[in-house]
């Protein structure tokens, strides 16, 4: 006789409601990551395609906001990324996840490698090309482009496509050791909706940041990865971290677990580590002690760092839930269209830098009036290159 067939393994599982909290607070990193590019264009900190280097104090403010924003934003963008992961492996199998994962983040890879990175390096490739003639040599864009090659904003879905990947793996080895079929899901974890306690999330956020300690002993704050030529390597540990517990917390049922006390709680941590932060900063004078190096103030910006991105990532995620879990007309089209914009706001943000280069203001003044510019002409770029043909499939 044969055995009767499961099938509860052989149909895929079905997709859960819509996180329309989730979306919306991509939307909303997404618009952060926006105005972290348009405030370095202006501060002190000379890392973007185009920049004006403060003459003014009021740059100093735009260097604190850049460092209290790379303290959290990347690593919640990571840990949203994660939430989804686990479901849409789940319902895809390996295959076919793995295949929309290189659609959906190498396609937009290569098209800002190919395309857009070509479009907002020219005018610094114009400055080389002359000072190079200046000199009687010869600068083609192609030897410019392999030497300052980096994968620019989309180190993003450079590391997100790794993550994956690794992702894919962890599973297939776990289901090779409990004897399931690669690709199906895994059994349910226990206590579902329960989410972390007090002194769970204490202990991981001190472990996170011993661990930051002890990686930027050797890759300290401002040094590039090497091959891959990450603007950020030293927060790679955060990353990888916050990826991997919304991985948990998708699998768990966490997000639902959070409780508006735990939001609350996260959030005012969140505000007294970013005050440490800004101590740490201005207490180091221009120096680089708080960098990395194992030095003490390294280990007192680590702990800053990963409380305020644990806390913030709490605080808003509780916050979202509770006050943004709706969409809709504006929303619905600011959340479809978030990462496209992602792709394409160097190009505006370039473009717009050139155009206000005659404008005669503090740097504060310029980086919002390159804000107020900048956000909506993103959405608009990203709304129009969606509408090419293909382009949804992808973005």
């Amino acid at each position: 006789m044969t055995r009767p067939m499961d099938r509860s393994a052989a149909v895929p599982p079905a997709a859960g409601p819509r996180l329309l909290h989730v979306d919306n607070l991509r939307t909303a990193l997404t618009l952060l990551v926006v105005l972290h590019h348009a405030a370095i264009a202006y501060s002190n900190i000379p890392r973007w395609y185009y920049v004006e280097t403060a003459a003014d104090p009021s740059g100093v403010l735009l260097d604190v906001l850049l460092l209290l924003n790379q303290a959290f934003f990347m690593g919640t963008f990571f840990l949203v990324s994660g939430l989804f992961v686990p479901g849409s492996h789940d319902r895809k199998g390996t295959g076919r996840f793995l295949k929309e994962r290189l659609l959906r983040l190498g396609v937009p890879l290569l098209v800002w490698l190919l395309l857009l990175r070509p479009l907002v390096t020219f005018g610094a490739y114009t400055e080389a090309r002359d000072a190079a003639a200046r000199q009687g040599a010869e600068l083609p864009y192609w030897q410019y482009y392999l030497h300052s090659f980096t994968p620019g904003p989309m180190w993003f879905v450079e590391v997100l496509l790794v993550f994956s990947a690794l992702y894919v793996l962890w599973r297939h080895l776990a289901a090779g050791k409990e004897g399931h079929a690669s690709g199906t899901a895994p059994a349910p974890l226990p206590a579902p909706g329960r989410a972390p306690g007090a002194v769970a999330i204490a202990g991981f956020t001190l472990g996170l940041a011993l661990v930051t300690y002890l990686w930027r002993i050797v890759m300290p704050m401002g040094d590039p990865l090497p091959v891959l030529d990450l603007p950020t390597p030293a927060y790679l540990p955060q990353y990888a971290a916050l990826f991997a517990v919304g991985l948990v917390a998708a699998r768990r049922g966490w997000l639902e677990g959070l409780s508006r006390r735990t939001g609350r709680t996260g959030a005012a941590a969140a505000a007294v580590a970013a005050v440490g932060i800004v101590l740490l900063a201005v207490g180091s004078a221009g120096g680089t002690a708080f960098m990395g190096h194992g030095t003490w103030q390294s280990l007192a910006m680590a702990v800053c760092e990963s409380t305020l991105a644990v806390g913030i990532g709490l605080g808003l995620l509780v916050l979202f839930r509770e006050r943004l879990g709706h969409q809709g007309r504006r929303l619905r089209f600011l959340s479809t269209h978030a990462y496209a914009v992602y792709l394409v706001h160097p190009v505006v943000l370039v473009a717009l830098g050139h155009a206000l280069s005659g404008v005669q203001a503090p740097a504060v003044a310029k980086f919002a009036l390159l804000a107020v510019l900048a956000v909506p002409l993103c959405w608009a770029l990203a709304f129009a290159v969606r509408a090419l043909p293909g382009a949804r499939r992808v973005l």
